[in-house]
C-alpha cells in the first residue's frame, strides 16, 4: 500500500519553499499526496492565495480556516490544533511535512507526535529573531525527521539533541524553482500585476512579535525612508502576525504615489522573477537572507527580525531608524550586483528529498524520540 504524505502548508512564502516537493510526490506512484491549507491561505485580506494551491492542480487538497483577522497566536494555534486533529483522524496519513517556523506548523507538529504520526520539518536548524526562533526549535524538537538546508543547521539541530541520522542535507527546495527555466519572464510579470516602471525595489516588512509596541514607529520610519528615497518600489503585505495592523496602516500612506504599487500577495514564481530583477530587497523578510543571495541581489535588513541568521557581503543590516535606511537605499545603488552565493542549497533538493523518501528507511524511524548526548569536548 502506497505511503500517504499530507504537506501543511499556513502562507504563500511556505508553499512556494514545499510547491517543488508537493508536486514530486503527487507526481510518484509510490505514495498518496494530500495537502492541508489554512492559515493566510484563506484570509481575503492576504489575496486568498488558497486559490493558487488549487490551481496547481493538486488532486487531495482540504482547506481550513483556523482565524479571522485579529485573532492572536495562541489561539490560532489551538484552532489550527483542533481542525487538523479531525482532519486526520479521518485521513490517518503515514507523514506529515510542515516547514519553518510558523503557528501552523507547530501545530502540525504537535498533532503528528501526539498522534504518533511521522512528523518531517522542512529547514529546522535556522536561526531568527522574535518568537519564530521558538516556534521553529519546539518544531524540531516534535518532529522526527528533519530536511535541513546546509551543515550549520544540521549541526544546531543535533545541538538540540536531534539524531543525526535523522537529519538530511537536501538545501532550501524554493531555490529548485529559482534555478530552473520555468519563472515567467520580466514582462509577463509586469504585465500580471501592471507594474509599469522598469527599475524599482522590493519591500516585505514583517511584525517583530517581541517588539509590539514599537511596531507603528518601526513602520512609520520605514515608510518615510521609502517615500524620500526616490526609488519605484514593489509593496507586498507583511505576514499576519500581530502587529501587521500597525504596518499596514502606515502602507495607507504610499497608496496614491506612483511609485509604489502595493500588493497583498504576489505569486510565488511572479516573486521570484521580480525579486531577480529587482535592484534590492529591502524590509526584515528571510527572502532577503535566503533568496535575494542566490540571484546576488543586495539586501537591506531592517532590524532585528533576522538577527543572528546568515551573512552575506550583499546583506546590509540597519536599524529601523529613517536616517540608517535612507541612507543605504542610496548606498546599494552604488554596488555591483554579486555572484551568486548557494549556501542554502544547489537546485537538487527535491531529488534528494525524494531518494530519502524513496529508499524507505524513514518509514522504519521510531516515534518514539531520544536526546541525543553530545560527547564532552
Amino acid at each position: 500500500m502506497n505511503k500517504k504524505i499530507l504537506f501543511l502548508t499556513g502562507t504563500r512564502a511556505d508553499f512556494g519553499k514545499l510547491k517543488s516537493l508537493i508536486r514530486a510526490v503527487d507526481d510518484s506512484p509510490l505514495f498518496e499526496c494530500s495537502i492541508f491549507a489554512t492559515g493566510m491561505h484563506t484570509l481575503s485580506r492576504y489575496g486568498n492565495t488558497v486559490e493558487e494551491v488549487y490551481k496547481e492542480g493538486y488532486k487531495n487538497i482540504h482547506t481550513f480556516m483556523n482565524q479571522i483577522h485579529g485573532e492572536p497566536m495562541d489561539l490560532v494555534l489551538a484552532n489550527t490544533i483542533g481542525g487538523l486533529s479531525r482532519f486526520i483522524h479521518e485521513d490517518k496519513p503515514d507523514l506529515i511535512v510542515v516547514h519553518g517556523d510558523r503557528i501552523e506548523a507547530l501545530a502540525g507538529a504537535i498533532v503528528g507526535s501526539l498522534n504518533n504520526i511521522l512528523v518531517a520539518h522542512i529547514e529546522g536548524g535556522e536561526l531568527s529573531g522574535t518568537i519564530d526562533e521558538s516556534i521553529r526549535h519546539s518544531v524540531s524538537k516534535l518532529s522526527h525527521l528533519h530536511f535541513v538546508a546546509n551543515k550549520q543547521a544540521a549541526a544546531r539541530l543535533e545541538q538540540l539533541g536531534e539524531k543525526t541520522e535523522n537529519i538530511y542535507v537536501i538545501g532550501s527546495p524554493d531555490i529548485d524553482i529559482m534555478l530552473s527555466d520555468k519563472l515567467p519572464s520580466l514582462s509577463d510579470a509586469q504585465k500580471r500585476y501592471n507594474i509599469h516602471f522598469e527599475s524599482f525595489g522590493i519591500v516585505l516588512y514583517h511584525p517583530v512579535t517581541t517588539e509590539i509596541e514599537h511596531m507603528r514607529e518601526y513602520a512609520s520610519q520605514l515608510v518615510r525612508a521609502l517615500i524620500d528615497s526616490g526609488h519605484n518600489y514593489v509593496v507586498i503585505y507583511p505576514n499576519n502576525d500581530m502587529g501587521s495592523n500597525d504596518i499596514l496602516a502606515e502602507y495607507k500612506k504610499l497608496e496614491k504615489i506612483p511609485r509604489f504599487r502595493i500588493f497583498p500577495s504576489v505569486r510565488f514564481e511572479y516573486f521570484l522573477t521580480l525579486l531577480k530583477n529587482a535592484q534590492f530587497i529591502i524590509g526584515n523578510s528571510s527572502a532577503g537572507i535566503h533568496e535575494a543571495p542566490v540571484f546576488g541581489l543586495s539586501t537591506i535588513n531592517i532590524g532585528t527580525r533576522q538577527q543572528n541568521r546568515f551573512f552575506h557581503s550583499s546583506i546590509y543590516h540597519v536599524s529601523n531608524d529613517y536616517s540608517e535606511i535612507i541612507q543605504a537605499t542610496k548606498n546599494v545603488l552604488n554596488t555591483v550586483r554579486r555572484e551568486p552565493c548557494f549556501s542554502f542549497g544547489l537546485g537538487n533538493s527535491t531529488a534528494l528529498f525524494m531518494k530519502v523518501l524513496e529508499e524507505g528507511a524513514i518509514w522504519q524511524t521510531s516515534k518514539q524520540k531520544h536526546f541525543q548526548e553530545l560527547l564532552p569536548r
